[in-house]
């Protein structure tokens, strides 16, 4: 949903996908990769940066780094991102703002507090900050999206990745380990038996 119709991506644009080694940033990149995207993706592990390549990313940046931001820039050029998926705005925002093409666009999925930034950053580039809730998602949207996930799954370019998988009465455990993992490899399962 943010990608293609709220971050209104087409072909040949480039994308950059934080935290791209979970489940979201998985999806993301395989969906950009089969709509003609060159995919970018950062992750915090050998395993995810692994796990992202295998799943449509054209390059990934290890985001634990600390010239990482310098690695994306240099490899995006003059021209620039067109797309950033934010799951963590609050540590990136600023910084994403730096990287973005002229009418670059930021799909912001995920925060965990706020972030000062500097509204010139999206003045001199007439690019925009979008927040991107599925909760606020109209019928119509997630019906679009489901049926664009259904397709992808039939014709085979969609493949979610599995993480690990916890017992629900786990739930705790499970919660503590996503909060405070190294980095998330695909998507994390509650099983109820």
């Amino acid at each position: 949903m943010c990608l293609l119709s709220r971050g209104d991506a087409k072909a040949g644009e480039t994308l950059l996908v934080h935290g791209a080694s979970g489940g979201v940033g998985i999806a993301t990149c395989q969906i950009a990769r089969a709509y003609g995207l060159k995919v970018l993706g950062t992750a915090g592990t050998v395993e995810g940066m692994n796990l992202v390549l295998k799943n449509g990313a054209h390059k990934v940046f290890n985001h634990r780094k600390k010239d990482y931001m310098a690695q994306i820039k240099e490899t995006a050029g003059e021209e620039g991102i067109d797309i950033i998926i934010e799951m963590l705005a609050n540590v990136n925002l600023a910084n994403d703002l730096l990287l973005l093409a002229k009418g670059g666009r930021v799909m912001i999925v995920g925060s965990r507090g706020p972030i000062e930034i500097n509204p010139r950053d999206t003045m001199l580039k007439e690019s925009s900050i979008r927040g991107i809730s599925l909760f606020a998602a109209s019928k119509d949207q997630l019906g679009e999206c489901a049926a664009l996930v259904l397709a992808g799954i039939e014709a085979g370019w969609l493949k979610p990745a599995v993480g690990p998988e916890y017992p629900l009465e786990k739930v705790t455990e499970a919660h503590r380990d996503i909060i405070h993992s190294q980095g998330a490899l695909g998507k994390m399962l509650l099983l109820i038996h």
